[in-house]
């Protein structure tokens, strides 16, 4: 790990190769891998992300929205890329920068195909979407013949994929649910594959799903933000790396008497003679008022400091009393400890919240690759 001197996104790509190769050991060797690398690739930097990744053999990249698909183009990446929500007014720029959409409704279905007459395009790779249960986005299982009556007498177009998207794959509790799901799109498959020749690949398992419904893997798997660090399990975040580490320093330090408060509405008010330290982050870079007060703590030389009073929205303030620290020691928010799990759940929210809630203003320094900084 690097020592900094300001506030710092560590993002170390070794951790990120060691995420990578263990979801892939479990799967077979024909089974593809798909990288979700949407929001700034959980909020680290997508295009560096996905030029590891690429240099590893990721089969697909996922993203959002069209904005995020164009960036990597432009940053060079030549693998797939699936736009998991594509809008219409996007669709142009999604062909010119050769991103795949994901059609999920009728009139998505119907503005694609227009559009892609109109760019004069012949086997344009496109993804169908269908809803087995996580009612968000997807056609249903009746619609497979109204999609395919849709083609007739049209090349525009070509259905390379047909995936769905699990509900409570972590949950094992789930189970009956979630293989509801499995068999319902296991059966719109087996509709397809009569209509369409070559047959569509599939996917299905998300992060959780490979850990939980390997046997279910079909052509393909998705994998976000186990690629990151977290499974959704204590026993397989054991096993997988923490990809981001926010850092950041001590501004200055501050010894306080007993009734003495910090910060604003005078949140905090002292129990005795304590000693506080000021950092240079807040709200405005990701870590929310939710986690002030005594919610939860950062790491100083390895010793717990609570964050105490509202954080503000450039700074937050924590307890050192009885930790040996000076202005400017090093102080880390998560990583490996705590986790961003870890640190998430005392504000009863998840990673994903808050990897993809650190702001751009962040600077991110990567670990582990040649890449320059």
């Amino acid at each position: 790990m690097l020592k900094t001197n300001e506030t710092v996104l560590e993002i170390d790509l070794d951790a990120l190769e060691h995420n990578y190769t263990y979801l892939k050991s479990k799967l077979r060797p024909t089974t593809k891998f798909l990288a979700v690398v949407k929001a700034f690739a959980y909020g680290s930097d997508a295009t560096k992300i996905a030029r590891k990744l690429e240099g590893l053999g990721v089969d697909y990249f996922a993203v959002a929205y069209v904005k995020e698909g164009a960036v990597l183009r432009d940053g060079g990446i030549k693998t797939p890329i699936l736009v998991l929500h594509p809008q219409p007014s996007n669709f142009d720029a999604l062909i010119q920068k050769g991103l795949e959409p994901s059609l999920y409704s009728p009139k998505i279905l119907r503005e694609f195909l227009e559009m892609a007459k109109k760019n004069k395009q012949k086997d344009y790779p496109v993804h169908i979407k269908f809803n087995t249960g996580l009612n968000r986005l997807g056609f249903w299982e009746n619609d497979v013949d109204y999609i395919i009556e849709q083609l007739v007498g049209r090349n525009e177009i070509k259905i390379v994929s047909i995936f769905s998207h699990l509900a409570a794959s972590e949950d094992l509790k789930e189970a009956t649910f979630t293989n509801g799901q499995i068999n319902t799109f296991q059966k719109i498959a087996a509709q397809v594959d009569k209509k369409l020749d070559p047959a569509p690949f599939r996917h299905l398992l998300n992060t959780s799903g490979i850990i939980n419904y390997s046997e279910s893997q079909f052509d393909m798997v998705r994998s976000g933000i186990g690629l990151y660090g977290y499974g959704n399990e204590k026993n397989i975040d054991a096993r997988l790396r923490p990809v981001a580490r926010l850092k950041t320093i001590i501004s200055q330090i501050h010894k306080i008497e007993p009734n003495e408060t910090v910060g604003y509405n005078r949140a905090y008010v002292s129990d005795g003679y304590r000693v506080t330290a000021t950092l240079p982050l807040g709200h405005a870079d990701g870590i929310g008022r939710q986690y002030g007060n005594g919610n939860t703590y950062v790491m100083v030389h390895g010793k717990k400091a609570p964050i105490i009073g509202n954080v503000c929205m450039d700074m937050i303030m924590i307890d050192i009393t009885g930790i040996d620290c000076r202005e400017g020691d090093e102080v880390v928010i998560f990583g490996e400890d705590p986790t961003a799990e870890e640190f998430a759940s005392t504000a009863n929210t998840i990673s994903y919240e808050l990897l993809t809630g650190i702001s751009q203003r962040v600077k991110r320094v990567f670990v582990g690759d040649c890449f320059d900084n």
